[in-house]
């Protein structure tokens, strides 16, 4: 894990929301891969996989009554119904990550971004990611080939009320380009690392910065 100058760090939490088929899946993919430092939160659901998803690597799939347990328990940071189904962020591991340096990206919609602005906002860096148009949007639905036409209909519907949130985050991408939205999400990433406050390891530096200054 790499460190600034030396000085300890917290880690912070990652919020990428959006519409469906905005992009945010594929941008979060490819941070991950360009950036050790993050990692991706794995949330429980009660949808069943989609094809190609593993259990334990896209999301823990669970039942309902297990995903009610969970919640009763305090183990969730967030939980969400979304189209039926129920989405909820399992909290040990993510402050574990934390606590060790690690940023922890969240591929979450805009109600589980208010339940973690609640509960961890000193942590939090939100990212509302737009499509370039509304036509776009639908292409990127039809063309990904995962869901009905029926279920693209109702993605569509509930665009509007997603993109209505959008001045709940702290940055907005309108992702036109890939590359050059992975760029801006790297940039946000990169300043919010230099925030004073998550610099844990800062004051000690500082110290000892200024008692060898004082012996030249």
């Amino acid at each position: 894990m790499s460190e600034t100058a030396n000085i300890v760090r917290r880690g912070l939490l990652l919020v990428l929301s959006s519409p469906s088929g905005a992009g945010k899946t594929t941008l979060s993919r490819r941070l991950l891969a360009a950036d050790p430092d993050v990692r991706m939160s794995i949330s429980a659901t009660t949808r069943a996989p989609r094809p190609g998803e593993t259990h334990g690597v896209d999301y823990h799939f669970v039942d309902v009554a297990h995903f009610e347990r969970m919640r009763s328990d305090g183990a969730l940071l967030e939980w969400a119904r979304v189209f039926g189904n129920l989405y909820g962020t399992p909290k040990a591991p993510v402050m574990n990550d934390l606590a060790a340096g690690y940023d922890v990206l969240f591929d979450i919609d805009w109600q589980g971004t208010q339940q973690l602005r609640q509960s961890a906002r000193s942590d939090l860096v939100s990212v509302f990611i737009l499509p370039p148009s509304a036509k776009a949007l639908e292409e990127r639905l039809v063309a990904r080939a995962q869901d009905s036409a029926e279920v693209v209909r109702e993605r569509m519907a509930r665009a509007a009320e997603e993109i209505s949130h959008w001045a709940e985050y702290d940055y907005v991408i309108v992702n036109r380009d890939l590359d050059e939205s992975l760029q801006a999400l790297r940039s946000i990433l990169a300043a919010e690392r230099l925030r004073r406050e998550r610099q844990t390891g800062l004051v000690a530096f500082v110290d000892q910065l200024r008692e060898q200054s004082g012996k030249v």
